[in-house]
């Protein structure tokens, strides 16, 4: 029998997924803009996020989440992580029951500091949660680049099964039990990828930049454990593959917001010109404020912390970096 999917949001990574998705399964895509649902039906594509990419003849889409849930097996959510509990919410008055909901999204909700799966686990008990994660740019995925990512559940049963429902030609599914560290690392990621953009947008150069990712990979490491992810998830696909792809690709939002900040320009004014969802500017205070409860050092989600909600400056964060005390590799700093 044949899953049938719902995915909902029409963003780059939603319409993407739901693109791929579709090639194995019946597939459809929710979005709140009438055009762009039209776009999809009549032209197959979606110009304002993904440009002339030709998106799979078999998917459809509908502005009603009813008509996109009710009769859905699967339901995937590719909704930013701010506007996650609402939608979900809106899901719940149409899911039938146990029907498994995965997130894409990498961030943190405002406020509870909580994970995407433990949002669904709160709204909607009884439905399995899950998350895709991975080094995984919706543009080169749709230009046909290789690519691969991870999907992570608690029951290894469930995951398994839905994994064939993502696999599609040159994108690689593997599958994981350890749902918070490949959560923790997507989430954490976007900011050191701000940290890495604003030595870019400086003229740090390239050692600059491997060591802020090699450095925030053990920032990450240190937070994801403590909150209870395994340490080998971390130098995976949802670790260490997605740490490299955002803080270095010029399709990455975060590197960019990180990019323009270094170059002079005003937060305000590099959000108001892009039409997508640069999640570390988000979930950097909830991050900080993890780090904090759990005593953990993370002197560069610090630095893009002051930065972008306290009015520090790129110079300023990576003076601050190079100050501090540096001791064994595996200590912070």
């Amino acid at each position: 029998m044949q899953l049938r999917v719902a995915v909902m949001g029409g963003g780059s990574w939603g319409t993407t997924i739901a693109s791929l998705v579709s090639r194995n399964t019946p597939t459809v895509l929710w979005a709140r803009d009438q055009a762009t649902v039209a776009e999809i039906n009549q032209h197959h594509t979606n110009q304002r996020y993904l440009g002339d990419a030709r998106l799979s003849a078999r998917l459809s889409a509908t502005a009603d989440p009813g008509e996109a849930v009710r009769d859905a097996d699967v339901i995937v959510m590719g909704v930013p992580s701010q506007t996650f509990r609402a939608t979900l919410t809106e899901v719940g008055r149409h899911i039938r029951p146990w029907v498994p909901v995965i997130s894409l999204a990498k961030g943190l909700e405002a406020g509870t500091q909580a994970r995407m799966t433990q949002i669904i686990a709160e709204v909607l008990p009884g439905h399995p949660p899950g998350v895709l994660s991975g080094p995984n740019l919706a543009r080169e995925i749709m230009a046909g680049n290789a690519a691969a990512s991870v999907l992570a559940m608690d029951d290894d049963t469930i995951v398994r099964r839905l994994q064939e429902l993502f696999r599609s030609g040159l994108f690689r599914v593997y599958t994981n039990t350890d749902v918070i560290g490949c959560e923790f690392g997507g989430v954490l990621k976007n900011v050191v990828a701000i940290a890495a953009g604003m030595g870019d947008g400086l003229g740090a150069g390239d050692n600059t930049r491997a060591a802020v990712i090699t450095r925030g990979l053990a920032e990450i490491t240190r937070l994801g454990t403590a909150l209870g992810g395994r340490k080998e998830t971390f130098a995976g696909l949802a670790g260490m593959g997605d740490l490299v792809a955002t803080c270095t690709s010029i399709h990455s939002r975060n590197r960019f917001v990180g990019e323009q900040l270094g170059k002079g320009l005003r937060l305000d004014e590099i959000v108001r010109s892009m039409h997508m969802v640069a999640e570390g500017v988000k979930s950097v205070p909830a991050v900080i404020a993890l780090a904090d409860a759990h005593g953990v050092e993370m002197p560069i989600a610090r630095e893009v912390y002051r930065v972008v909600h306290e009015g520090g400056t790129p110079r300023q964060a990576f003076r601050g970096l190079i100050r501090r005390q540096s001791g064994d590799e595996s200590e912070p700093g």
